[in-house]
């Protein structure tokens, strides 16, 4: 009964927000920019049909879709935003034919009072909402079916070969005859028309565009409305007010300090046995290793692309490697490491809590691994195969590339991954239902194990829920239930659960004391994280009402990130608490920089983002990977690490690691990240914040802007932090190899003989 509260509170979270986040997507199905039955000229020529821009948007996510450029604002950043570039030359069209018209000369040559008139009839023209919801028909002016043209033959000649924007091509990291074929490159300018056409067309009734005036371009009247201003500032009062409510309850409710008489006076895991299935997990650990030394690789010759375009040191490499291939491939094996360390820390806590080993468990997880190992081989395959063009548009998005990131692989794979989830959550739930009936004390935290545990398997399917041929709108927000809600939501609530066990079990938590801190900060965390989904959607076609919720929860998002100072101090009094607990000292410091990056990267670099009016201008910038790298890596992948790295030291308890190289890799992953951001990425970003800010985002992507000679050296200076990065996480696979070789251990071979003297462990140390 003294848990009821808090499990009232996590339940009206849940329902709560949930039904918010569902009643508010129908809303988004509802309001979605339409797409047109046809696009028709105003003497009666059809230009394109509904067909021609659902296949565009097949051909775009064959390409890769949002890993070369973006869409929205959302994907990779070398290349531009097509629909902010397609918008702007469209514009330029427009305004240059009038020009000539009237006096002979370009735009740019006009006095300011001429362009001024030529911009207002420009924007007269361009935002009216000429769509007809009863026949399905988009009207268009002749003028701007010849602005089409132009920008269509711009794209046509980027896309395929055309020796005249070789230099672009160079800038944008993409290779030549990224589209082979004429037909697929005509229905993706189709799509790209449309993505641009939400972005300027007025919401019917409405004096603001389908994207929320997005992207920045004052050509074309695009600017913050009322409602970012408005909404930017009720986020930041909800913040301020949040912390104050937050500090009162951690200072009302200050827990006392590790009391050193009770913990433990030798450790615990020295008389853990591991079972079959615990050390099956050891080979889940081996794969972990090789994935992070391959994605981190990838990522090294990913960022060389910006500097080099199509080459590696001079070698072409992008013939072979695109850049849209390598980017899909550094994104995809972050997440299938960091969820296999996870998944592999859950297999092997299951066992150890409860003490029971499930007949055939060990032939689950063996089975499990190989399904992990052919997904994971399976989907990076087709990926190449899809953006090679070797694939139809229907074999593409079952097998192929989807375009969407972090959720690229074909839809043959996701399910695939899915039923491998429930199978792991099926692993769990057999290995761990035992300690139900005989840890009264701890049930509730077990709960929450296996209720985070089946929130990882049950969310994942939210990626199944947009088609071949689903509105751009509606699916972005399915995938941001994938990548918020999953890995940013459950993930974490998994997480916590987990850390809390590893401590409990250790002897230097009480039960009472975890399981109390583990519901309150589900509860606070999810208050905020759930309907926070939305703070991605503000320009992704959806309605007003969305960027409110969107600007007020992804405030309250930060709030328990501000005091997150609190858990870092904690582990590091941990960490120092006893003698034996100092073994553990390079998986609790991984905890520690979790801590750290949860605040930077995560907190600072989160919210310098998320409010509707600096979002306005950087989405889609370099602030955006600030964020990604400092909050993917920095917090999920350092506790993939400290995960992976608590599992091997628990199944060699006895084993003394050497310091040196395990230091070396810490350090140099963590100072390594904090310089890339530092001196290369943040400056980027920030100069083009400012660019898109004086210019509009066409600009702040542009070859003009992006290849000056500032933002090359910028660019360059990344090298640094790869570098140390880079040298850290083979320093880690070095170390790792060396606990099964030998040369990562102390000559000793037993630390339990004199402080654990059990005849039986000796034995079994001795064996």
């Amino acid at each position: 009964m003294k848990y009821k509260k808090l499990w009232l509170g996590f339940l009206a979270v849940i329902v709560g927000s949930f039904a918010v986040l569902g009643y508010y997507g129908s809303e988004i199905y509802r309001e979605a920019p339409p797409i047109p039955k046809q696009v028709v000229t105003a003497s009666g020529k059809v230009i394109f049909t509904q067909e021609d821009i659902q296949d565009g948007q097949n051909v775009w996510q064959s390409i890769g879709g949002q890993e070369l450029g973006s869409i929205w604002g959302h994907g990779a950043y070398v290349a531009p935003d097509w629909s902010a570039e397609w918008l702007h030359k469209e514009a330029l069209y427009f305004v240059n034919v009038w020009a000539q018209q009237e006096k002979g000369v370009p735009y740019d040559e006009l006095d300011e009072e001429l362009q001024a008139m030529l911009q207002a009839r420009l924007q007269k023209q361009i935002r009216a909402n000429t769509y007809n919801p009863a026949t399905g028909v988009l009207t268009i002016s002749d003028l701007r079916a010849e602005a089409i043209a132009d920008v269509s033959a711009h794209y046509t000649a980027l896309f395929t070969d055309d020796p005249a924007l070789a230099e672009h091509r160079d800038a944008y990291a993409m290779a030549d005859n990224t589209v082979k074929d004429p037909e697929r490159m005509r229905k993706l300018n189709a799509f790209f028309f449309w993505t641009s056409w939400a972005c300027i067309t007025e919401r019917p009734g409405q004096a603001i565009t389908y994207t929320n005036n997005w992207p920045a371009d004052k050509l074309v009247g695009n600017e913050p409305s009322s409602y970012l201003i408005i909404w930017t500032g009720f986020s930041v009062i909800i913040l301020i007010a949040g912390v104050g409510l937050l500090a009162y309850y951690y200072a009302s409710n200050k827990e006392d300090e590790i009391d050193h008489s009770k913990l433990p006076k030798q450790d615990p895991l020295l008389g853990l046995k591991a079972t079959p299935s615990m050390k099956a997990t050891l080979k889940y650990i081996w794969i972990v290793t090789a994935l992070i030394v391959v994605q981190v690789t990838l990522g090294v010759v990913t960022a060389h692309y910006g500097v080099e375009g199509q080459a590696l040191y001079g070698f072409p490499l992008a013939d072979y490697l695109p850049y849209s291939i390598t980017r899909t491939w550094h994104v995809q094996l972050a997440i299938f490491w960091i969820a296999t360390s996870w998944l592999a820390t859950g297999l092997y806590i299951a066992p150890a809590v409860s003490g029971y080993e499930p007949k055939f468990q060990k032939l689950g997880v063996d089975f499990l691994f190989i399904c992990l190992l052919i997904i994971v081989a399976g989907s990076l395959a087709g990926q190449w195969y899809g953006v090679m063009q070797k694939l139809g548009y229907g074999e593409n998005f079952w097998f192929g590339h989807q375009g969407y990131e972090y959720v690229d692989l074909g839809r043959f794979w996701q399910i695939f991954l899915l039923v491998g989830l429930f199978l792991w959550l099926g692993l769990m739930v057999r290995a761990i239902m035992p300690a139900f009936k005989n840890d009264v004390e701890g049930r509730h935290l077990l709960g929450m194990f296996l209720i985070s545990s089946a929130a990882i398997a049950i969310f994942y399917a939210s990626g199944l829920m947009w088609g071949q041929h689903t509105n751009l709108a509606i699916a972005e927000y399915w995938r941001w239930w994938v990548v918020h809600l999953w890995v940013e939501g459950f993930f974490e609530v998994f997480a916590t659960v987990v850390i809390a066990f590893l401590f409990v079990r250790m002897g230097l938590l009480e039960t009472k004391m975890a399981t109390a801190t583990v519901l309150f900060s589900t509860i606070i965390f999810l208050f905020g994280g759930i309907i926070g989904t939305f703070h991605h959607l503000y320009f992704s076609g959806t309605p007003t009402s969305v960027m409110a919720l969107g600007a007020t929860f992804s405030a309250l998002e930060v709030v328990p990130l501000v005091l997150i100072g609190f858990e870092a101090y904690h582990n590091l009094e941990i960490s120092r608490a006893t003698q034996w607990i100092k073994a553990y000292k390079w998986p609790i410091y991984c905890f520690i920089a979790v801590a750290f990056w949860n605040l930077v990267g995560a907190g600072v670099f989160g919210f310098v983002i998320n409010p509707p009016i600096a979002l306005y201008y950087m989405q889609g910038l370099n602030t955006t990977p600030v964020h990604a790298h400092t909050a993917l890596f920095g917090v999920y992948g350092m506790l993939g690490i400290g995960l992976m790295l608590f599992v091997v030291k628990c199944l060699s308890a006895r084993r003394r690691w050497k310091d040196g190289v395990i230091s070396f890799a810490f350090w140099s992953i963590n100072i390594g990240l904090m310089l890339m951001v530092l001196i290369s990425v943040l400056p980027i970003g920030l100069l083009q914040t400012w660019a898109s800010v004086e210019y509009g985002l066409w600009y702040a992507r542009s070859m003009e802007f992006m290849q000056t000679d500032t933002m090359e050296i910028l660019r360059w200076l990344r090298v640094v932090g790869d570098t140390i990065f880079a040298g850290g996480v083979v320093a880690l696979a070095w170390f790792i190899i060396g606990l099964k070789t030998g040369w990562s251990l102390e000559e000793d071979t037993d630390v339990s003989l004199e402080d654990y003297p059990s005849s039986e462990v000796k034995k079994e140390a001795k064996s």
